[in-house]
């Protein structure tokens, strides 16, 4: 994947939570840019057919009230870049700032916390123990 596909999924995966319409969120952006984006601006941006300056970027975080490191978040896909690709777990690290033995601050815990949750709650095995366990209280009733 593109980095510009990540941070296109990034904004309408936001935009969506936050109840935006591509036009909203094209207006918002002209309170911080020079002029607003069109609908379709927008629409090119969530699709990652387009390159994002830095401006941009920082508006798009102001707009969607989030930081611009989140903007880059990508699942566990190689972010492909004009000389090669890059591994989720380089990526990830260079997103979080860090140097190899430095610690991570409690906000970036969080994040590789709240990432590696989500990892292990989409495993098809744990949701089959959670349907096991549902089924067990209903055999089991009230009583228990």
């Amino acid at each position: 994947m593109r980095v510009e596909q990540a941070i296109g999924q990034q904004i309408a995966r936001l935009r969506a939570e936050r109840r935006m319409s591509l036009t909203e969120l094209g207006e918002a952006l002209g309170r911080y840019l020079d002029r607003p984006w069109s609908r379709q601006a927008v629409h090119q941006a969530e699709r990652g057919q387009r390159a994002f300056t830095a401006a941009e970027l920082t508006a798009l975080a102001l707009c969607l009230d989030t930081s611009v490191q989140a903007l880059f978040r990508a699942e566990n896909d190689r972010i492909e870049l004009p000389g090669g690709a890059v591994s989720p777990e380089d990526y990830r690290g260079i997103l979080l700032s860090r140097e190899p033995d430095m610690p991570l601050d409690g906000v970036e815990e969080l994040i590789v916390a709240l990432h590696d949750i989500g990892e292990v709650l989409s495993r098809p095995a744990l949701a089959r123990l959670a349907r096991i366990g549902r089924v067990a209280d209903q055999v089991a009733g009230p009583e228990r």
